[in-house]
């Protein structure tokens, strides 16, 4: 029997990780992608940064031949593009090098997967996802390129729902807040605002 093979970027992270583990109870086969090695709820795992996708072919061929010999003839039936990076800084401080390492993460190396996967996915009529914000439409201070970034995938999602049409299905997630230990860790000194940002939401707290 084929695998039903899931393939999910920042693997490691908070969201990544429950990610993993709600593909692995669904019955996929999870091949988690992350630059950070902790990969306890995937069944294969590729220790990659994905801007490297983007940057170099021979990383993009590396990957292909690695999960050509998982897959073992089957197609890919998700991709969730989850990694990103966030990088916060007042608009006349932002450097070149912020543009660059938060637009290849979170916006270019998700389009160059979906390009190089793309006949697996069609074989398997497969479905992407891709991981987006709450910031493509509000915002606040000091989120410039995040938000550009997740702004620019939101955008993509739409354009390449109408592009691949019938072949491929993908739709975005624009997600609030979620107690992922990186958001957990920024409010540590803090508390009082975490319950700030707790009361914003409708739910009146922020997701698990």
């Amino acid at each position: 029997m084929e695998k039903k093979i899931a393939v999910i970027t920042g693997s490691s992270g908070g969201l990544g990780q429950g990610l993993c583990s709600v593909f692995s109870k669904a019955g996929y086969y999870v091949v988690g992608i992350d630059r950070h090695e902790l990969h306890d709820n995937c069944d294969s795992f590729i220790n990659l940064d994905i801007r490297k996708i983007y940057r170099e072919q021979e990383v993009r061929d590396s990957l292909l031949e690695q999960l050509e010999t998982i897959a073992a003839g089957s197609g890919i039936k998700a991709l969730i593009n989850n990694a990103a990076v966030q990088i916060l800084n007042k608009t006349e401080d932002i450097t070149e090098a912020d543009w660059d390492e938060t637009i290849e993460t979170n916006l270019l190396a998700p389009f160059k997967l979906i390009q190089i996967l793309l006949p697996y996915l069609e074989k398997a009529k497969g479905n992407i996802v891709n991981i987006c914000s709450i910031h493509a439409i509000a915002t606040k201070p000091k989120f410039v390129c995040y938000a550009t970034s997740k702004a620019a995938l939101s955008g993509l999602t739409r354009v390449l729902a109408v592009d691949l049409g019938p072949r491929v299905r993908i739709n975005a997630i624009n997600l609030a807040a979620c107690a992922t230990p990186m958001l957990l860790e920024g409010f540590k000194d803090h508390p009082e605002k975490l319950l700030e940002l707790e009361q914003m939401h409708p739910l009146e707290r922020i997701g698990t």
